[in-house]
């Protein structure tokens, strides 16, 4: 009896040794969550939008770090499905750079965007960060982290193409063509002159134009013209390499009575890839390459 007392008081220190070692473990690993550099959100001028529309959306920063940030971050802004799964991403630069940012500071802007023509209809939840573009590091923001430093901003319903004015490409169009590592990125080239037919809402419009040249080619501005119904509506200089967003409003007196309306994009000058490039097998006659060329009935 005597020497079975200590065996069973030492067995009692180890086990209870074992069991706090890792707690102790623990409590060294767990460290006070850094500060959040900013409080983020977002507006949008609408909560539905049909697939292939555009959508305003503005975001604003509100500084809270009291330290300099050491290098420009840029800022993730993902689209998600309800199971969580990425569809597509709104990712950019703010307007003004990390490391410029100053505690008490609020950096607000806007950008347009457009919703892809994706095979989702249904509920999208937005979510942003701020990343690193060389080695990924995500900051702290002020928010609900969904996970690996991204926040919930809000929701967005996806609703059908279908809803859209109805539009057609019709003369001066070359077929449509998808960018090789993205899918979701789609352009058609003009020629000297492009007929553009759409549904008349018979109410305000938008019409919104996203173009450019992105060959050095034709190494000279283009002139570039958009008519309603034989009326100039707009007129810009399109420089090389320049990507443009126009957006150019449609008066329903402009628009009229008529069931279908015409908006005709022309320029100035054109250019034939083969003939100033000896390595190009590309005859054809290219006006500007058009991303986007969409009719909003506010």
């Amino acid at each position: 009896m005597t020497v079975s007392t200590p065996i069973r008081s030492l067995g009692i220190f180890i086990a209870l040794a074992g069991a706090i070692a890792p707690m102790a473990a623990g409590c060294r690993k767990q460290e006070p969550p850094a500060p959040p550099v900013a409080s983020p959100s977002i507006r949008m001028n609408r909560d539905k939008a049909p697939l292939g529309s555009p959508i305003e959306i503005t975001y604003k920063f509100v500084v809270q770090n009291t330290g300099a940030i050491d290098q420009d971050y840029r800022v993730m802004v993902h689209v998600v499905d309800t199971d969580g799964e990425l569809m597509w991403t709104y990712d950019h630069d703010p307007s003004v750079p990390t490391t410029q940012w100053k505690q008490g500071q609020e950096i607000e802007y806007t950008k347009t965007e457009f919703v892809p023509i994706y095979p989702y209809v249904g509920e999208a939840t937005i979510e942003l960060g701020l990343y690193s573009t060389s080695n990924q590091k995500r900051l702290p923001l002020a928010g609900e982290d969904v996970g690996k430093l991204s926040y919930k901003m809000r929701r967005l319903q996806l609703v059908p193409q279908t809803e859209n004015v109805f539009t057609v490409f019709k003369d001066g169009w070359y077929p449509a063509e998808v960018a090789e590592h993205n899918a979701s990125v789609e352009w058609q080239w003009t020629k000297k002159q492009a007929m553009l037919s759409f549904k008349n809402p018979k109410k305000d419009s938008v019409f919104y134009l996203v173009l450019d040249n992105p060959v050095t080619l034709l190494n000279e501005p283009q002139q570039v013209q958009v008519s309603l119904g034989g009326q100039a509506v707009d007129r810009f200089t399109l420089g090389p390499k320049q990507e443009v967003l126009r957006k150019i409003p449609l008066p329903a007196a402009r628009l009229g009575s008529v069931d279908i309306a015409e908006l005709e994009i022309s320029v100035d000058k054109t250019f034939v890839p083969a003939l100033l490039d000896s390595s190009s097998k590309d005859p054809r006659e290219l006006g500007v390459r058009v991303l986007h060329a969409f009719v909003d009935a506010r």
